[in-house]
């Protein structure tokens, strides 16, 4: 009996939640979705896709509805996001292609990222899933303030045989490491051994998943037809069958698969007593592409204007989710104009760390807008990437898809959808505008680290 007790006891200890390490500044868990646009989850009003955790994320937290990217391809986009510096300031504008995400130094190596600055802090950091900014010596997460890196150096992979352009690509730390899996599951599992070996000291987490990245012939077998890859109990769970032709049901169970996976990362979160301790951050990396081929057909920037690579709402306007318990009301719905630019101000102010000195951000300490205690910290947010450029500034926003191009105006609280056209009807406010972007374009030149390649050919 008094055997059978301890084995009873013993379960109960090991079943129950850890207890939180003493105060201290928060652990920091970011995840950075591929590709999902305004209108893919549940919580942004798709009632055809499955995604309650990241639905029940948005509810226990703030759900953004007016926060941007400021650039609208994977490769800038992150380097913005790890820098809080637009790409025009940090010198990383266009997207890496597959010379330069092998062996490239892509984001300048003076730039400094959110780990770096949280290790001043006693952070243990970690990074698992698609790197896309460079991996020369020099460049590599391991060499850029991260304690580890299981993931891959490209801008998309098979999410079965981790391929990219013919090469086999997922290193841990700086070296090629063979692993089998599906790979949404392989960085959330990853994240969260992470998590429970770092859970006695404030840690880290950039968590940038290759979901929902649609695939294409650069990451496939010779002769494999292109398509939504996912494991088969996904589809399943709809009702559909393991050999599921159609590749909007396909792409609905990625997204589910991707849900399922942050669901198990939260969990651990919470099976270890550390959801209190913990701000969570998801964001999308960009729009979802509106091309044909890869998401034109199954995804959803609803009700906004186009998508992915365009400067238009579609592009560039994305989810974002907060929650941080004892700081951000559940159930809150920010209407500010943030940006992604803003996410390292918001973890230095969260790990008690003061800003730079040494160089210009672009970011600004969003959490005011997010607890409804105070506005947007932004007079005006710009965007670029190629040729396309916009400008916003209040409700007022100014785009044209090409230099050669005249410069669009929208009325954002009107016409989200921006259908309405009001450069002829409106040029003191097009004037007014088109002088603010050449403002900051000016401005783009004090603190600019200069690129390390010229762009490549295509994407």
């Amino acid at each position: 009996m008094t055997f059978r007790l301890s084995l009873a006891l013993s379960a109960l200890l090991f079943a129950a939640p850890m207890p939180s390490p003493a105060v201290g500044p928060p652990n920091i868990l970011l995840l950075y979705l591929d590709n999902v646009g305004y209108g893919d989850l549940g919580c942004y009003g798709n009632a055809d896709v499955k995604t309650p955790h990241i639905d029940q994320l948005a509810h226990d937290g703030a759900r953004c509805t007016g926060f941007y990217v400021v650039t609208s391809s994977c490769t800038p986009s992150r380097g913005a996001l790890l820098t809080g510096r637009y790409p025009l300031r940090n010198g990383l504008t266009h997207q890496l292609g597959p010379a330069e995400n092998h062996s490239g130094i892509g984001l300048p190596q003076r730039e400094r990222l959110i780990p770096q600055y949280l290790k001043e802090a006693g952070y243990a950091t970690a990074c698992f899933g698609k790197w896309n900014i460079g991996f020369a010596p020099g460049s590599r997460p391991t060499e850029r303030g991260f304690d580890e890196f299981l993931g891959f150096r490209s801008g998309n992979i098979g999410y079965f045989m981790h391929l990219y352009h013919g090469e086999y690509d997922m290193f841990q730390g700086t070296k090629p490491h063979k692993v089998e899996g599906y790979s949404t599951d392989l960085f959330a599992a990853a994240a969260s051994d992470f998590i429970r070996r770092q859970r006695e000291r404030p840690w880290f987490v950039y968590l940038p998943f290759n979901a929902v990245h649609f695939v294409s012939t650069a990451n496939t077998l010779p002769g494999e037809t292109p398509e939504w890859q996912v494991p088969p109990q996904y589809l399943e769970r709809y009702g559909w069958p393991p050999d599921e032709k159609d590749e909007k049901r396909r792409f609905r169970a990625v997204l589910t698969a991707l849900d399922d996976a942050i669901g198990r990362v939260l969990a651990t979160v919470d099976d270890l007593g550390l959801r209190e301790r913990t701000l969570v951050i998801c964001l999308s990396d960009n729009g979802a592409f509106m091309l044909k081929g890869r998401g034109l057909e199954v995804q959803s920037n609803r009700p906004l204007r186009d998508g992915g690579t365009t400067c238009y709402e579609g592009g560039v306007r994305i989810p974002a989710l907060f929650r941080w318990p004892g700081k951000i009301k559940p159930g809150t719905i920010s209407t500010e104009m943030l940006s992604h630019l803003d996410v390292l101000p918001l973890c230095l102010s969260a790990a008690g760390l003061a800003l730079p000195k040494d160089r210009v951000l672009d970011g600004r300490d969003p959490l005011p807008a997010l607890t409804g205690t105070g506005k947007t910290p932004h007079a005006r947010l710009a965007f670029s990437y190629g040729g396309a450029a916009g400008l916003r500034e209040g409700n007022l926003k100014i785009v044209r898809p090409k230099p050669s191009q005249s410069w669009e105006l929208y009325d954002l609280d009107t016409d989200l959808g921006e259908t309405n056209n009001l450069a002829s009807s409106r040029p003191a406010d097009v004037t007014r505008l088109v002088s603010s972007f050449q403002q900051w374009q000016s401005d783009m030149k004090t603190d600019t680290s200069g690129p390390a390649h010229a762009a490549p050919a295509g994407r």
